[in-house]
């Protein structure tokens, strides 16, 4: 089989992307997924909603969620999976993410205004189904304002890592959100690890400060990644006694290399981390 039929990293229009969260469902049970997670940007605002229609299309759906944390100095984003919807500490962990999206978001917003664009936040305000806006609602803001000509650009230019839009100071501990996973019975995941630019040391304490704090597995395969990266991943995950998952991380049909669905099985040197989930 050329697809997996399974995908653990998704997002819909509660956080940044462009499709309901029955409308994700949807497309993924189009694409063959029989089991999904979604996981919105630090909230689960969409899980009733995405569990509802996944019920209804036969289709198992993990809760999850993908929580943005502060490691050391830098920004990393951990997958949260299998705990219960309606857990109260991920509601709490989703009210105080939310208050951080939002002063992100207006630092973002000012940050561009000082380099000398426009202010866009009341725009990306706008084009923000949750009313909590990210960077690709920024993107496009920067487009209807004629700033860049694609979100590509505006990446490129202001708000990719390391750029004037890239801001990560707001965050939570690795600490304490691998906490509330725990708090909730979660089991926790390292989100696209090459997507940090991470030298290979570097990652490797990653790996071995998320250990130390009950982590228990890695993305090996996600979308965009480089030749020979999934080989690197699924040996470092044999090595930690981690376990492997795999996600589109998907955001929008306009994104056709992040396609819901579209991502090659696991290899079968790993263990899925889906064995652990209830």
């Amino acid at each position: 089989m050329r697809y997996s039929n399974v995908d653990l990293h998704c997002h819909s229009n509660v956080s940044d992307g462009s499709l309901s969260p029955s409308d994700v469902v949807t497309r993924a049970h189009q694409h063959g997924v029989e089991t999904l997670s979604l996981t919105d940007h630090d909230t689960i605002a969409g899980l009733n909603e995405a569990k509802n229609k996944a019920d209804k299309l036969g289709m198992k759906l993990i809760p999850g969620i993908e929580l943005s944390c502060q490691w050391r100095s830098y920004g990393v984003h951990i997958l949260a999976y299998d705990f219960a919807i309606d857990d109260e500490t991920m509601l709490q962990a989703q009210r105080i993410q939310t208050e951080k999206r939002l002063q992100r978001a207006r630092e973002i917003a000012a940050k561009l205004v000082h380099k000398g664009l426009p202010d866009v936040y009341e725009r990306a305000l706008s084009l923000s189904a949750s009313g909590v806006p990210g960077r690709p609602h920024f993107a496009q803001a920067l487009i209807d304002e004629q700033v860049v000509e694609s979100h590509g650009a505006a990446f490129k230019q202001y708000l990719g890592s390391g750029k004037v839009g890239d801001v990560k100071n707001v965050w939570p501990s690795l600490a304490e959100v691998m906490d509330w996973i725990s708090t909730a019975s979660g089991v926790a995941v390292i989100a696209h690890p090459r997507k940090y630019n991470f030298s290979l040391s570097k990652l490797r304490l990653l790996i071995e400060d998320f250990k130390a704090l009950e982590g228990r597995g890695m993305e090996v395969i996600v979308s965009g990644q480089k030749p020979g990266e999934v080989g690197m991943l699924a040996d470092l995950c044999g090595r930690n006694d981690l376990l492997a998952s795999v996600g589109s991380d998907f955001h929008s049909p306009k994104f056709a290399w992040a396609e819901i669905g579209r991502v090659p099985a696991l290899p079968s040197s790993v263990k899925p981390v889906w064995t652990l989930f209830r």
